[in-house]
C-alpha cells in the first residue's frame, strides 16, 4: 500500500533557532528543495548566514546553501510559511512560543526539535506548543532520531522519525526534509518519540559520567539497555508504543547520544565524572548547561508521579543537583537488589 500524498505540500519553511540543530536543520531542508527563512537571535548570526553562508559559532567550517535566508525578525520568518520549525531549548520554548504565537500563520504546522519535559508544568513539548499556541495536537510534530548535528551538516547520512497524530502531517513533513543523507520514517507514536528523545540525554549523561571515571564498553552497553528499559516503563505507563522505544527515536537517538563526543550531553557527563562540579562542567561546556541536567528533574518527578522506577535517572539528578559523588551513584546502582530482567 503506497504512502497518501498529503493534500497541502510543505514548500516554504520558517525554523526558528539558529544554533547547532537549527541551523543544521535548516539546511537539510533547503538541499530538499524547500525555501527556507531561519530566525537568529542575534543580528551577528544572521548576517554570517546572509553574507558568507556560514555559522562560524555553531557550525563552523560548514557551508550553508546560498538560497538560506537568515533574519532576527521572527515574523519575517514566518510569512507565508507552511510549517514552523521551533529549534530552541526545552525549557525556553514556552517564553519563545508566546512571542511568536500571534504571526503563527494559519494550519501551519508546528515541528518541535526540543528533547525535553518542561520543569514544574512536566509537559511533554508537543504539551507546550498546544497550550501556548492554542492549536489542536494533530497541528504538531516532533522531530527526533540519532541526529547528531554536526555530522548531518557534514551530510553523513542518517535516519530520523517525524512522529505526528496527524499521519498526512506527517508525510507533508517526510517528504519536505527527505535528502540523499536524510532518510524520515513517519511515527504517529508522538508520546513515545518524545520520552525517547528526553530521556535519552539523561541516559547519555550517565554514560558520559562512567567515561568521566574511566570506565569502559562493558559499564556504557549496560547503561544504555537499563537506560532504555528506564524510558520504555515510564513510557508505556503513559500510554506510549513500547516499539517506539526500539526505533530511531528511542534506541536509535540513545545509541548516538551516549556513545559520541560530538554529544553535549555525554561530555557534560564526563566532566561530572571526572569529579568537576555542575558549574565547572558548564564552564567547559562554553556557558551551555546540557538538556538532560534539567531534564532528569523533571523525568524523575514524572515518573514519581506515576510510580515508576528510575534508578539510573534518579542517580543522575542526585549527582547533578543534591552533590552526589560519580563513585557513589556508580555504588547504588550496582547494589541494588538483584531481580529478573
Amino acid at each position: 500500500m503506497s504512502e497518501p500524498v498529503p493534500s497541502s505540500p510543505v514548500r516554504r519553511v520558517a525554523v526558528l533557532g539558529a544554533g547547532s540543530w537549527g541551523t543544521t536543520f535548516a539546511k537539510v531542508l533547503v538541499d530538499a528543495g524547500r525555501q527556507v527563512t531561519l530566525w537568529a537571535r542575534r543580528p551577528e548570526i544572521a548576517e554570517e548566514i546572509n553574507r558568507r553562508h556560514a555559522n562560524p559559532e555553531y557550525l563552523p567550517g560548514v557551508r550553508l546553501p546560498d538560497s538560506l535566508v537568515a533574519t532576527v525578525d521572527p515574523a519575517e520568518a514566518m510569512r507565508g510559511a507552511d510549517a514552523v520549525a521551533l529549534a530552541v531549548p526545552a525549557q525556553t520554548l514556552r517564553a519563545n512560543l508566546e512571542r511568536w504565537r500571534a504571526a503563527l500563520p494559519p494550519d501551519v504546522t508546528l515541528v518541535s526539535l526540543a528533547k525535553g519535559v518542561e520543569l514544574g508544568s512536566l509537559k511533554r513539548m508537543s504539551e507546550v506548543v498546544t497550550e501556548v499556541a492554542g492549536v489542536p495536537i494533530e497541528r504538531v510534530a516532533v522531530l527526533s532520531g540519532p541526529n547528531l548535528a554536526r555530522e548531518i551538516a557534514e551530510e553523513q547520512p542518517t535516519a530520523t522519525v517525524v512522529a505526528c497524530t496527524d499521519h498526512d502531517r506527517a508525510v507533508g513533513m517526510q517528504m519536505a526534509c527527505g535528502t540523499g543523507y536524510f532518510r524520515v520514517y513517519t511515527n504517529t507514536d508522538l508520546l513515545g518519540a518524545e520520552l525517547g528523545g528526553a530521556g535519552k540525554n539523561v541516559i547519555a549523561l550517565a554514560c558520559g559520567i562512567a567515561a568521566g571515571m574511566g570506565l569502559g564498553d562493558n559499564t556504557r552497553a549496560s547503561l544504555i539497555t537499563r537506560g532504555l528499559a528506564e524510558m520504555s516503563r515510564l513510557g508505556v505507563r503513559l500510554g506510549a508504543d513500547p516499539l517506539t522505544f526500539a526505533g530511531l527515536a528511542g534506541l536509535g537517538d540513545l545509541v548516538a547520544t551516549c556513545s559520541s563526543r560530538l554529544s553535549r550531553n555525554r561530555t557534560f557527563g564526563e566532566h561530572l565524572g571526572r569529579g568537576e562540579s555542575l558549574a565547572e562542567a558548564e564552564a567547559a561546556n562554553h556557558g551551555q548547561v546540557a538538556e538532560g541536567v534539567k531534564s532528569c528533574l523533571a523525568i524523575c518527578e514524572l515518573a514519581a508521579r506515576h510510580g515508576v522506577d528510575v534508578p539510573i535517572a534518579d542517580g543522575v539528578r542526585q549527582v547533578c543537583h543534591e552533590g552526589f559523588s560519580a563513585a557513589a551513584m556508580a555504588k547504588a546502582l550496582v547494589s541494588r537488589t538483584p531481580k529478573p530482567e
